[in-house]
């Protein structure tokens, strides 16, 4: 195989880093960086305004990364009293390092469809839910809290930045590597994927490539851009992304 890593750095890197210990040719080709986001300086009060029981949903590490200082820098920890969540072990083993609060995190498959399905946020009625994530970004979990009667805000930790490449030249340089395997961990950037290259690029080489995503939301998505070889990840972690391409057990 010859495996393209589009996923942020350092994640891209690390995993990179791994592939080629397997003896894998692997390059990383983030499509997006992170920056700081708008209202991390809302974040202590908001968590002071939680009551006893009420819930925080952590979306990624990278609102970890960001979030934690914002915390600390202000004299606060994280409230015991809190419950809190997180949509994958990574995220989940991340923020109970800063914390060191127990985080409950959906095991069977790392996704909001699957979280949203746990017992306890079956009766969330009259309690606060903080959800920690980047600009934008889905809303199945808000709504869903919503509708189930619950009071939920947003804290935008951080920014998610398109990386800008030239989409012919860098067709040429992965083409000419002989890349044919990609590993893709959110929608936005496997739109960006698709749209950055010309569409001789697309129809001849990128859409033959074997695709390694982290969802079968994701894998639908693919399928209806036009690849075939759709391989879904049991997480988007990078040892669940090393199972998905048969290097790690």
């Amino acid at each position: 195989m010859n495996i393209l890593v589009t996923r942020p750095s350092p994640a891209a890197d690390q995993l990179v880093s791994r592939l080629r210990s397997y003896g894998q040719a692997a390059w990383a080709f983030p499509l997006i960086e992170f920056t700081p986001g708008s209202q991390l300086d809302l974040l202590p009060s908001r968590l002071d305004a939680l009551r006893s029981n009420d819930l925080v949903f952590i979306l990624s590490q990278h609102a970890v990364h960001y979030a934690n200082p914002a915390i600390t820098q202000v004299g606060k920890t994280w409230p015991a009293s809190l419950n809190y969540y997180a949509i994958g072990r990574s995220t989940a083993l991340a923020m109970h390092a800063v914390s060191g609060r127990q985080i409950t995190w959906p095991h069977e498959q790392e996704i909001s469809e699957v979280l949203i399905q746990l017992p306890e946020l079956q009766q969330v009625a009259g309690r606060k839910a903080l959800i920690l994530r980047g600009n934008g970004g889905r809303e199945l979990l808000g709504e869903t809290l919503h509708n189930r009667g619950a009071q939920v805000e947003f804290i935008e930790c951080y920014q998610r930045c398109a990386k800008h490449y030239h989409g012919a030249e860098e067709g040429r340089r992965w083409r000419d590597r002989g890349i044919d395997t990609l590993v893709v961990t959110s929608g936005e950037m496997l739109q960006q994927l698709y749209a950055l290259f010309p569409v001789i690029d697309r129809d001849a080489w990128l859409l033959h490539c074997r695709l390694v995503v982290v969802s079968e939301r994701l894998a639908t998505l693919a399928r209806d851009l036009g690849w075939a070889n759709v391989c879904v990840a049991g997480g988007a972690d990078n040892d669940a992304l090393l199972r998905a391409l048969d290097l790690y057990s």
